[in-house]
């Protein structure tokens, strides 16, 4: 049942908080992953080898996707699999910041089930699991009902903006901001921070898995950059993009945007 993989999904974000800021401060051991594929540290790869025991331990028919574990094709047979990003934002993680997170997602199908974006730095912990609604440290979380996209807050980075990505070159008046974790990003929508997210590059399913669920459970609508349906656990781990808003909100930054 999705609620005792919820469960299971934040007694190990929890463990993961542990083993991560007790790097904060300390040495890294940093390094450069091949392909320009971004920095990786020793806590990302301590929490990653926790996250498989610890998970992989107690579902052991589940898949494994994650970001700091080699893909095979295993994973494609199987009913449930885990996606998982150790550490979301690991150059903030690097630079000090506090807004780095652990995302921790079960897919079943190709749609995610259970979900928790955790970050430990801020004690916050935002969970879903399917049909069940979507929580901030236990409390239920609510996207805005915002429809006007002008004056909408928007979390995006700057390449987003650029003319060429709205129909007509026309860029709408919007309420810009940023946040380095993708998997935060969606979360803030989710708790009604913000009104709309976007990122109108290929994605790494690892860094939305969990995200999603807990938009979906809080009301909002997520889809690719063009409207299509998320689906994950691909063959190649990545989706086209992402738009996260309430309903009505979705369908106007959609309308927006050049196809």
């Amino acid at each position: 049942m999705p609620g005792n993989d919820l469960a299971l999904l934040i007694e190990a974000a929890h463990a993961a908080g542990r083993i991560a800021t007790g790097y904060v401060g300390g040495p890294l051991d940093m390094q450069d992953k091949p392909g320009g594929a971004g920095p990786v540290t020793a806590a990302d790869l301590a929490v990653n080898a926790m996250l498989l025991e610890a998970l992989r331990g107690a579902r052991p028919v589940y898949g494994w996707l994650s970001e700091e574990t080699e893909d095979t094709a295993a994973r494609l047979g199987a009913e449930r699999v885990f996606i998982v990003d150790p550490i979301d934002g690991t150059r903030s993680f690097i630079e000090g910041s506090d807004s780095w997170a652990h995302s921790l997602a079960v897919a079943e199908g190709g749609v995610v089930i259970a979900a928790v974006v955790y970050l430990p730095m801020r004690d916050k912990l935002y969970a879903a699991a399917a049909g069940q609604g979507a929580t901030l440290n236990g409390v239920p979380i609510r996207a805005t009902a915002r429809a006007d996209l002008e004056g909408a807050s928007i979390l995006a980075s700057k390449p987003n903006y650029a003319p060429e990505n709205w129909r007509g070159g026309r860029v709408p008046e919007v309420a810009r901001a940023f946040r380095p974790s993708l998997a935060y990003r969606l979360s803030l929508v989710a708790e009604g921070r913000y009104d709309a997210m976007m990122t109108l590059r290929p994605s790494w399913e690892w860094d939305i898995a969990a995200g999603d669920l807990i938009l979906r459970e809080a009301g909002a609508m997520t889809s690719d950059r063009r409207a299509g349906p998320l689906r994950f656990n691909n063959p190649v781990p990545m989706v086209d993009g992402v738009l996260a808003a309430n309903p009505v909100l979705h369908g106007a930054l959609h309308a927006a945007l050049a196809g």
